[in-house]
């Protein structure tokens, strides 16, 4: 199902052409009409990002401008911003009303953001809907295991935190604790090697290596990294600051987008060779792709260890509220979701999570609930880059007048 009725007939014809050339069978519908696509449905899985990435750039550049920049809080220059958050939130709205009436008994796979604000609001308002929010940044994990050289079948590891706030607290290598070799990395220089040629802003790159230092567990995936918080703030300070921690969140966003745009030019050239090989473009490969895992999961009862985003309902992690949203291992089957409970995360890690990610969402939610305008302000004032309430007032209206926002500027009166 999309909205947009060339996008839909492209990626119809691809999935016909991609099923045709594997020899599959697949009964195959479109539609832009998403009551009739989740019509007694088991799984609906969402990725709509409704502002689009053009909403991201609008916004961020209006940020710019008010002298915001990117290390701060995920509600401004990063993509959980709070003009992209409203339009969301909303839509998540009209998803879980829709399931209830229509296919009260499907799954709702949540994969779009925000993911932190969307669980927490979600299981807060719709008791009776079954839903999980999957992130891919956890997967950062395994960049560090590739990196250090270790065969993946033999690791074994915990993490734990709430969405883009993940941290690694347990790390064995065939039975043995794997921290002492990524410290023996980092003494023996091998840290200083790698960041000769890695990219900037890399998972592994010196805030990264800096944070496990600070705070003896590693931060996994976007938790320091450019795609979603890019905290702490301090490595940002200025381009002389970001140099020195060999970050560049500007070229970064650009070469995601770039490599997006580059994506679709490829598949589009597919789909206009009528005798291109769909499946040269995207191999036929098996992989342990999590969204894939966790519907076989609940489907057919594989039971899978698979990192989920759920509400803290059985105080996994102690400190954050019971009916705010966490993500950690949980055992999927077809008797659905049972949180495991982790590894107790550093008393500062856990301070600076309330403080950083936990607070701004119940303020930002409890703005979204009022329709409150003072409330968004109160949220702009919590970003670092913040100097004055006039200055997080003119950022605001700036916003709201933005194009694209019609809908917020009435909501937010």
């Amino acid at each position: 199902m999309d909205v947009n009725e060339d996008r839909l007939k492209t990626v119809v014809l691809l999935c016909r052409r991609y099923a045709d050339e594997l020899g599959f069978k697949i009964d195959l519908h479109a539609t832009t009409d998403r009551r009739v696509c989740i019509q007694d449905a088991d799984f609906v899985v969402d990725l709509a990002l409704i502002l689009g990435h053009d909403g991201y750039r609008r916004g961020w550049a209006i940020a710019k401008k008010h002298g915001y920049r990117f290390g701060g809080s995920q509600h401004i220059m990063h993509d959980e911003a709070f003009w992209i958050n409203y339009y969301q939130l909303k839509h998540f709205d009209e998803i879980a009303e829709d399931i209830l009436e229509l296919c009260p008994n499907a799954w709702f796979v949540m994969l779009a953001n925000p993911v932190m604000a969307a669980t927490t609001y979600l299981a807060r308002k719709y008791k009776y809907l079954k839903f999980a929010g999957l992130c891919h940044g956890y997967a950062g994990v395994y960049d560090v295991v590739k990196i250090l050289g270790l065969e993946r079948e033999y690791v074994n590891l915990q993490m734990s935190g709430v969405n883009h706030y993940l941290w690694l607290t347990d790390f064995t290598y065939k039975g043995e604790n794997a921290f002492p070799i990524l410290d023996k990395w980092i003494s023996d220089g091998g840290a200083k090697k790698f960041w000769e040629t890695c990219e900037a802003s890399n998972y592994m790159g010196p805030k990264a290596i800096d944070l496990y230092k600070r705070y003896g567990v590693f931060p996994i995936g976007d938790t320091c990294h450019v795609g979603g918080g890019s905290w702490p703030f301090w490595y940002h300070n200025d381009a002389t600051v970001e140099a020195k921690w060999k970050e560049d969140p500007t070229g970064w966003w650009e070469g995601t987008s770039g490599m997006a745009d580059k994506w679709q030019e490829e598949l589009d050239k597919a789909m206009a060779d009528k005798n291109a090989k769909i499946t040269e473009v995207c191999p036929p490969q098996k992989n342990d792709d999590k969204i894939i895992c966790f519907m076989e999961s609940l489907a057919f009862d594989i039971p899978r260890m698979i990192y989920v985003n759920i509400p803290n309902t059985h105080n996994y992690i102690n400190g954050v509220p019971m009916d705010f949203e966490v993500e950690l291992p949980a055992m999927v089957s077809k008797s659905g979701i049972q949180g495991i409970h982790p590894t107790a995360l550093p008393k500062p890690v856990l301070a600076r999570m309330l403080r950083d990610r936990v607070a701004p969402v119940e303020v930002e939610l409890d703005a979204y609930q009022r329709g409150s305008k003072k409330g968004l302000v109160d949220l702009i004032m919590m970003d670092p880059w913040t100097n004055s309430e006039k200055q997080a007032e003119a950022l605001l209206e700036d916003i709201l007048n933005m194009k694209g926002c019609e809908q917020m500027k009435q909501y937010y009166k």
